[in-house]
Parts: structure tokens; sequence; C-alpha cells
């Protein structure tokens, strides 16, 4: 089971990818269809439902014209002091 903290991280990279969706003016089904995922996947890892495979995340990256880096780091964050 996760954790309070790992459930706020799915969540806040569900948001990012569900973020760049949208500013590519894609539907869930059809960024499903850019990188070969089920269009209900794609919206439980948008919802922070799923603790998302690396390699699924990559496909997702690509799809998004993005870095998994780019989905998993959060730009306002501040590394742990």
């Amino acid at each position: 089971m996760a954790s309070l903290r790992d459930e706020r991280f799915l969540q806040k990279v569900g948001d990012r990818i569900r973020e760049r969706r949208a500013a590519l003016n894609l539907t869930q089904a059809q960024l499903a269809d850019r990188c070969g995922l089920h269009r209900t996947f794609i919206g439980s890892v948008e919802r922070g439902e799923r603790n998302v495979a690396i390699l699924s995340l990559r496909k997702i990256a690509q799809a998004l014209r993005a870095t998994p880096a780019d989905l998993l780091t959060d730009s306002d964050s501040q590394p742990p002091s």
C-alpha cells in the first residue's frame, strides 16, 4: 500500500502528464494511440491511480515530446536540504 507521500507524488506526475497533453490539444485516446497504451490506462495515470512502469513512462514522455525527467520533476520543488 502506498503512503500518502507516494500518492501525492503519483498525482503530481499525473497532473504534469495531463497538462502537457492538454497543451498539445490531445485527448486521452489520442495520447494512448501515440504511445501504444490503452486510453483507460492513460486516464488512471493522470489521476495518480497507477504506479506507472518506467518503460510506459518513457512511451508517454516521447508521445508528449518530453523526457521522463520532465514528467517526474516538479519545476517548483526544491532539492531536499
